[in-house]
């Protein structure tokens, strides 16, 4: 509660900026279509207008920017706009519309909610197809000093490739032998998934310092023993923090493998906005995306506390 101030004080901030910036990104789109209802817009021509700062070009015809916050299509979105569009596109969408799932007892392929769940399956399928082959890459590192110095480097170098140009030949190979619907983005989101958990479970297995070691040779554990009871739960901090971070690159995985394929998904949506100058669903999108990353970001965290209780330690 003592943190609720704060953050109330910086989204209030942030949302006055946001309001502030509108008419300045919009300001071409409004005073044309001022200048055409008869207003006197400075200057007059519309080669001048379109040389000048937006921010100059808004200073010099205030008076004229009253549009500026209800565009159908505007180029920056104000915030009620776009919670106009999340409202009829999740409530509205599902209860009043006849595909929604009061009328037709399926979700809306024109709602969010329906996109999102889309979203949320191929993030779920790619996160644990990650995370599985994060942490078997992780315990052959730390086990074999062949495995670390042959795979530590690809798994670094993958990373660099970037997964936009990635994701096309990843799903048109995968169509070309059969292979369509979700397992293609799953691949996709568990390419960015895995990366952050290798790196965090060899952290953590490796975080038994030189004593503890020779602690468990002292009392003659075998190399399974000491991976069971050492090395796994000192690596559970470090393996939940990896996930967090791995969690949210999963989502972004899958977004990006829905762009190419277009067969739903917030990624579809916020493509088949910017096809139609819908910046609002585009932004609805975006937030929609947003906080279905801190759904799972929590639900890690949750799994977390979990664990970490049932093991003994502070939760």
């Amino acid at each position: 509660m003592r943190a609720l101030g704060p953050v109330l004080v910086v989204l209030l901030a942030l949302l006055a900026l946001w309001y502030a910036a509108v008419p300045v990104m919009n300001v071409q789109e409004t005073l044309t279509r001022a200048e055409r209802a008869g207003a006197v817009i400075e200057p007059a021509s519309a080669v001048e207008r379109r040389d000048m700062a937006s921010i100059g070009l808004a200073l010099r015809n205030a008076g004229q920017l009253g549009e500026a916050w209800s565009l159908e299509r505007p180029r920056l979105p104000a915030p009620h706009q776009i919670a106009a569009e999340i409202w009829a596109s999740t409530w509205d969408e599902e209860v009043n519309g006849r595909r929604g799932i009061v009328q037709s007892g399926s979700f809306s392929n024109r709602s969010l909610v329906y996109h999102a769940g889309i979203t949320l399956t191929a993030t779920a399928a790619g996160f644990a197809i990650g995370a599985v082959l994060g942490i078997l890459l992780a315990v052959g590192i730390v086990h074999s000093r062949v495995l670390d110095l042959s795979l530590m480097p690809w798994a670094i170098v993958s990373q660099t490739i970037p997964i936009v140009a990635l994701a096309p030949m990843i799903i048109v190979v995968l169509y070309s032998v059969g292979v369509q619907g979700l397992l293609p983005k799953a691949i996709i989101s568990a390419y960015l998934s895995f990366f952050p958990v290798v790196v965090g479970m060899v952290k953590g297995l490796r975080a038994p310092d030189a004593m503890q070691l020779d602690q468990m040779r002292t009392w003659n554990a075998s190399s399974a023993q000491v991976f069971w009871k050492l090395r796994l739960p000192a690596s559970v901090p470090y393996l939940f923090a990896s996930m967090k971070i791995a969690v949210a690159a999963s989502l972004v995985g899958a977004i990006v493998g829905e762009l190419p394929v277009q067969q739903g998904g917030l990624g579809a949506r916020m493509l088949a906005g910017s096809y139609y100058g819908q910046t609002a669903q585009i932004w609805a999108a975006l937030f929609a995306a947003a906080a279905l990353a801190a759904l799972l970001v929590w639900f890690v965290g949750w799994l977390e506390r979990r664990t970490l209780r049932a093991m003994g330690g502070p939760a």
